[in-house]
């Protein structure tokens, strides 16, 4: 996919403005804010829609030098230029490390294993606690023997709050978590620690797959985590296992999956189908500057019978499926909801458990280079962005910013939450349940038990909640 060139959009941008680089130059000072800058003037969803965005912002090269120069913290400097943050844009973000960024997305971030929900105590204005959602084998805290479910209150001797939480448990490698029983609707530590440390680990996102025989039927699961690209060939030996089973019926559990690559989630799509290689599953849809640049090959994602990453080629591993459940949170998002939406065409999509995150947009990392690529990165520095620079749309036209709903509405409690893969899952029982009788009811638990998450472990990576284009400039 070949796109305009920085050195291009600046030409266009010094034609329109009284003096030329060769006068007066951009101030080495502000390298990196000008890369922040150009690169959101010329991919940026929302450009149109920022006034310091605009080409005719600026009269000459001395009130651009200045405007760079107004902000001396390129992450202040980068929040400053978009969208209504927290309202339209609720997701680009910048790193001052791209290596970190470049090894998250092929799921190697520091981890102790243990990936775990935050979430509010009823009633307490300031406390929160922690459950651990699961387990990641070959960990510390797989060795350790953390399991799912269990609760803990406090950090390093000290009680976790709204305010604390994130110097106690994201700022450092190591610390000891306090653990805590659920005792008359209050949490109560229980004397037990646990200490742990985070090392190098590359997560692989297949977690689960297995089948599961409930009468007549045979129900192909999958707990898939996350969308990343370097473990396609891993998803697709999991479609040739559930094959090969024979299986009538599947499960994908996304209950945890904050998405990835857009390549990845098409190529899911054609695993639980095949049937449609060829057709539309989905289109990008940029800003008005790059829309018209790129091809209309480029514009679109197909279904296809071929993984071709780079890495792995090989033929896809496909379920021809008219049907499909998915288990849902609101942590399922991005490429999940992609996966949803660009099915909804096509086959019948069920849903279970509660309403997704309501993310319908993607980016694209941009390096301070010539072209915003890889190639020729600046060397005076490591910072880089990944700006929202697309809307996905699937064959007609639709997404669903405000998330989709389940057919069986079903939160998870934190005094149940079960064995994930098992029977004991309630989220898993209630969608067998759901395939084998086709009744959507059924007692859920208390409502004040459900949780009522505030943040996760998955949420401070750089990865956090993303869906990405992987772009050939």
């Amino acid at each position: 996919m070949k796109f305009i060139f920085k050195t291009a959009i600046l030409a266009f941008f010094l034609s329109n403005i009284s003096c030329t680089k060769t006068t007066i130059g951009i101030d080495q000072d502000y390298q990196v804010n000008n890369f922040i800058w150009s690169g959101l003037n010329t991919y940026y969803l929302w450009q149109d829609k920022v006034a310091n965005l605009s080409d005719a912002r600026f009269l000459n090269m001395q009130e651009y030098n200045s405007f760079l120069g107004s902000e001396t913290a390129p992450e202040v400097f980068f929040e400053n230029l978009l969208h209504q943050r927290n309202v339209v844009d609720k997701w680009s973000w910048i790193v001052d490390d791209y290596l970190a960024l470049e090894q998250a997305f092929q799921g190697i971030t520091k981890h102790h294993g243990m990936e775990f929900g935050l979430a509010a105590i009823e009633g307490n204005a300031t406390d929160v606690f922690g459950y651990v959602r699961y387990v990641l084998p070959n960990s510390d805290a797989s060795n350790q023997n953390v399991q799912r479910g269990m609760l803990f209150n406090a950090v390093n001797g000290t009680q976790l709050t709204r305010s604390n939480y994130g110097s106690l448990l994201f700022s450092t490698d190591s610390y000891t978590i306090h653990l805590a029983d659920f005792v008359g609707g209050a949490f109560v530590s229980n004397g037990n620690t646990i200490a742990l440390t985070k090392s190098a680990y590359q997560e692989n996102p297949v977690f689960i797959t297995k089948t599961i025989t409930s009468g007549t039927k045979k129900i192909g699961y999958l707990m898939y985590n996350a969308f990343t690209s370097s473990f396609d060939g891993q998803l697709n030996a999991a479609f040739l296992t559930l094959k090969a089973s024979g299986i009538t019926d599947l499960i994908v559990d996304l209950r945890y999956n904050g998405g990835g690559s857009i390549r990845t989630a098409a190529y899911l799509s054609s695993m639980i189908t095949g049937q449609f290689t060829g057709e539309l599953f989905s289109k990008n849809h940029w800003n008005s500057r790059i829309q018209g640049l790129i091809s209309t090959e480029n514009l679109v994602n197909n279904f296809v019978n071929e993984i071709d990453n780079g890495s792995v080629k090989e033929a896809i591993n496909s379920l021809q499926l008219t049907k499909v459940y998915f288990i849902t949170t609101g942590s399922s998002a991005s490429a999940s909801e992609l996966v949803i939406n660009g099915l909804k065409p096509y086959i019948d999509v069920k849903i279970v458990g509660t309403k997704t995150h309501g993310k319908y947009v993607g980016s694209v990392t941009l390096y301070d280079s010539p072209n915003f690529s890889r190639t020729g990165v600046s060397t005076e520095h490591t910072w880089a962005m990944q700006p929202i620079v697309l809307e996905v749309k699937n064959k007609l036209g639709e997404n669903d910013k405000d998330g989709f709903d389940p057919d069986k509405k079903l939160g998870e409690s934190f005094t149940d939450l079960g064995v994930l893969g098992e029977l004991s899952d309630p989220l898993l029982q209630r969608t067998i349940t759901y395939i084998t009788t086709g009744a959507k009811g059924g007692v859920a638990p208390s409502s004040k038990f459900l949780i009522k998450e505030i943040t996760n472990s998955k949420l401070e990576l750089p990865t956090r909640n993303n869906m990405y284009v992987e772009l050939d400039f």
